[in-house]
């Protein structure tokens, strides 16, 4: 377990993950990165905790794949601090979040209005909502204005008040930086 601000770099992590990135999850004998192989592993084989987060479905179960990695791969890479520590000088981080949070945004936007209902596909808890709501934390912290994205907002304002998100908010982690400081703010 690494617990200190910068432990990723390390040697030690180095030898867990050459890329020296988080989420690393040793299990099972595995070393497991990147956040959907994590929770599809996770999910396939300790699925019985808890609610489904892949539905039944094929059709579905692609949906929530796609939903996913339009978040995770393609908007909250961009916001990384190690994409945005290249950023030359004159360009503003919160200028360059945006950018790229409203272009996912409003794909992502249309595409929930085919598929959504309480939550990111119909009313049934799935990956795709957990990839969803660190993101809309993240548009928040970049100043994204985000009254073009009514449907966004109104999911992630319903899983916010599941108790399952309430307990995972980075903000009540024992390790959560204080409101305010230099590395909450990065």
């Amino acid at each position: 377990m690494f617990a200190e601000p910068g432990e990723q770099f390390s040697e030690e992590f180095r030898r867990v993950n050459p890329k020296c990135e988080l989420p690393a999850l040793q299990i099972d004998g595995l070393i497991l990165t990147q956040s959907l192989p994590i929770i599809e592993y996770l999910e396939e084989t300790r699925g019985h905790v808890g609610r489904p987060l892949l539905p039944k479905d094929p059709a579905k179960r692609a949906v929530v794949r796609k939903l996913s990695e339009i978040i995770n791969s393609g908007i909250q890479p961009l916001q990384n601090l190690s994409v945005m520590r290249y950023l030359p000088p004159d360009v503003s981080r919160d200028q360059w979040a945006q950018h790229w949070i409203n272009r996912g945004f409003q794909a992502l936007e249309e595409e929930l209005v085919k598929v959504a209902g309480k939550f990111c596909v119909a009313d049934e808890l799935s990956m795709a909502d957990i990839c969803l709501v660190p993101q809309v934390v993240n548009a928040h912290r970049f100043h994204v204005d985000m009254s073009p994205y009514p449907l966004i907002e109104r999911i992630s304002s319903s899983l916010r008040e599941l108790d399952e998100f309430r307990r995972t908010a980075p903000e009540v982690q024992p390790d959560a930086p204080q409101r305010g400081s230099r590395t909450q703010n990065l």
